[in-house]
């Protein structure tokens, strides 16, 4: 196990972040929150794709109003999973005309540099509110909405400065000045210290991993990961897994969201897919069974290994909303589909259950393996829908 960086335990609704618990995926969707049956359909769907927590946004009075619908609507379908508010500029406002949105919500997030500002101190009437009503606060530093008061605070007291910081780091400070003053300012006004999440999000790997790098050795609050506009398609994939592997390694992190641009006609629910994948492939946690399949070559000419590695991998992930109850386990089993002789048999073996497909001028057979064990060639036309259901015979044996 990876040791992790121990952080007060924050209880999101029925959700506990950090203080050692499993790592947390949460997504966010994008439909109009004022749209309450397009926003209880998304949030329901990312929550049967394995979001433990949905964000959604408050960004107007009408949104404002829809949030107790929407929470009442998911609860008659027993979709429990706990909400977090979006606030940006007038949440103080919506807030204060609206009580029973914040209510409906299980925590608050935050943005300190477009809160607002002026004499009515918007930051303070909205911790006040988290603190009256006991809900969770992420307090969420951006390097694209930075606080622009602080910012030209501390670039006064840089240029005076024996050795002045570079901008880059001059920016850095900024931004975890800017999430720690909050944190400990909100703690001032009665929100307990076990109530806060702090996020300190970043576009570009590198400096988001040294910012929660140094986050990290500075503060004990429980802690949210995510790589900010990470980009569409591969782009916003591989950099997101970059910087989350990395500090998710070096035990950094409570909870995380993968923030990915939809391609068009893409499902919302992809982002939770990719972050559980990123914490089961570093075995932190198991969410659905994972499929090993070769990546191809001269050897195997045929299609058909990963027309059959890509129906088996879908198959799995649907049936876990079912499975994952009736079948306790199952999301930690092993799934190998092998083109060729070269290493289908031994990657076979080491899965739970495997298949290895003939390649290029093999015999045309496909042995399966069980714990290990051949259990049966399969040849002919239908191989891929007889090896699916020994896969579902073997599901039922080993986890019913």
């Amino acid at each position: 196990m990876i040791p992790r960086h121990l952080t007060r335990a924050v209880k999101v609704g029925t959700v506990t972040v950090g203080g050692g618990a499993p790592v947390v995926v949460q997504s966010m969707t994008n439909t109009d929150t004022a749209d309450v049956e397009a926003t209880v359909t998304q949030v329901e769907a990312l929550w049967r794709a394995g979001s433990e927590l949905v964000r959604i946004t408050v960004n107007s009075m009408d949104a404002a109003r829809a949030v107790p619908m929407i929470r009442e609507r998911l609860d008659a379908r027993d979709c429990a999973v706990p909400l977090i508010g979006d606030f940006h500029f007038n949440g103080h406002k919506l807030l204060k005309a609206l009580p029973e949105c914040g209510i409906a919500l299980a925590k608050l997030r935050i943005n300190p540099g477009n809160v607002g500002h002026g004499s009515a101190d918007p930051f303070a009437q909205m911790i006040e509110f988290a603190a009256r009503h006991d809900k969770v606060v992420r307090i969420g530093v951006n390097w694209g909405s930075l606080d622009q008061k602080l910012l030209a605070r501390m670039m006064d007291e840089n240029n005076v400065r024996p050795e002045p910081l570079s901008n880059a780091d001059l920016m850095q400070e900024a931004l975890l000045t800017s999430a720690i003053e909050s944190a400990m300012r909100a703690e001032s006004l009665g929100l307990p210290a076990d109530h806060i999440v702090l996020s300190c999000k970043l576009s570009v790997v590198q400096d988001m991993v040294r910012a929660y790098r140094e986050l990290a050795r500075r503060c004990d609050y429980a802690l949210h990961l995510g790589l900010t506009e990470a980009g569409i398609g591969s782009k916003g994939i591989v950099a997101s897994t970059a910087a989350l592997a990395i500090l998710l390694q070096e035990g950094i992190g409570d909870t995380l969201r993968v923030s990915l641009t939809p391609q068009p006609g893409e499902p919302r629910t992809l982002e939770v897919q990719v972050a559980q994948e990123i914490l089961q492939t570093m075995g932190m946690r198991a969410f659905a069974p994972m499929v090993t399949a070769c990546p191809g070559c001269g050897r195997t000419t045929s299609t058909v290994f990963q027309s059959l590695a890509k129906q088996i991998q879908d198959w799995l992930r649907g049936q876990m909303p079912v499975w994952r109850n009736r079948y306790p386990g199952v999301e930690t089993m092993s799934v190998a589909v092998m083109g060729c002789v070269v290493n289908g048999p031994g990657e076979s073996k080491h899965a739970n259950i495997g298949i290895s497909l003939p390649g290029s001028n093999e015999t045309p057979v496909a042995p399966v393996y069980e714990d290990g064990v051949k259990t049966v060639t399969l040849k002919g036309e239908d191989i891929a829908v007889e090896f699916q259901a020994r896969v579902e015979q073997y599901v039922k044996r080993k986890y019913g």
